[in-house]
């Protein structure tokens, strides 16, 4: 990890989104309303989304991290992978109320153009949402958790949505009162995107896929530096939440006692854990090394 308190800053981020998008929420609506703007509006129901979204990523995180049990003998990480499901349905749900209400303004030609003060309600929810997702997504990367960083991107598609608002409002107010529910779908094309990004890397990561080449790369140089070490009969890794859990059959001297066996073990795993970030469980199995 970069700090000494990003696990501090991984227990207080999603609070600090859950916070900042209830604000969202009441903020932009009441300017959509004052204003008539359609688009604000939709940029808000979207932010209604976000405190949804901010809620299962704080319960999955509180599931996360209790310790293994006898039914689920590697944790409960993979309770993140579903939350990060849950937040991209939700994207898409609220993506689809978006473009129903955009198309039949554009239909039956209810459109105006909004006061300039929702000009305000959308630049402020750029820069805070940009804020939030650079913020979480700094947590979610040096925490390896995937339930903080869907989150992160949910921010990110708010603060990209409420630029193509931005654009609409502008639009709209200089003459062309149709950019409004315009910028409304467009807004809702970039979230169902995300939503349906989110939502193939949880199943990627539900159906247990291996780590990148690059980390197991990284995890055998490790390994085959242990003194007593001779080779490598097979390692297997999965990620489980926010932890890589490993195994892995290293070849050794046949001779050994048993107690020297132990030892070989412990170290392998001690330099794993302290070389290779966001470890959880290592299972070493010993097999007598065969020459050729």
């Amino acid at each position: 990890m970069k700090y000494p308190h990003c696990p501090e800053c991984r227990n207080q981020v999603v609070w600090y989104a859950f916070s900042m998008n209830v604000f969202m929420v009441f903020f932009k609506g009441s300017l959509a309303l004052l204003s008539g703007c359609s688009a604000l509006f939709a940029d808000a129901f979207h932010s209604s989304a976000d405190v949804i979204a901010s809620t299962v990523t704080m319960i999955s995180m509180k599931i996360s991290g209790k310790p293994a049990d006898d039914d689920h003998a590697y944790g409960h990480g993979n309770i993140q992978y579903i939350s990060s499901a849950i937040v991209g349905f939700i994207l898409l749900i609220g993506a689809a109320f978006i473009i129903i209400g955009a198309i039949r303004a554009i239909i039956s030609g209810d459109y105006a153009a909004p006061e300039s003060i929702a000009l305000l309600g959308a630049g402020i929810s750029v820069v805070a949402n940009e804020l939030m997702y650079r913020y979480q997504s700094c947590v979610g990367k040096e925490n390896n958790s995937p339930a903080i960083i869907a989150n992160a991107w949910d921010n990110r598609s708010d603060a990209i949505s409420s630029i193509a608002v931005m654009i609409g409002i502008g639009l709209a107010i200089f003459g062309f009162p149709i950019a409004d529910p315009l910028a409304a779908a467009g807004v809702a094309l970039v979230i169902i995107h995300i939503g349906l990004e989110l939502i193939k890397d949880a199943i990627k990561g539900l159906m247990d896929s291996s780590p990148e080449v690059d980390e197991l790369r990284e995890i055998y140089n490790v390994v085959r530096n242990v003194a007593g070490v001779l080779g490598i009969s097979y390692m297997r890794a999965r990620t489980i939440g926010d932890e890589l859990h490993l195994e892995l059959s290293v070849e050794v001297d046949g001779s050994l006692y048993v107690y020297e066996g132990d030892v070989i073990v412990d170290v392998l795993k001690e330099r794993i854990t302290s070389s290779v970030d966001h470890v959880g469980r290592v299972y070493v199995f010993l097999t007598p090394y065969e020459a050729a």
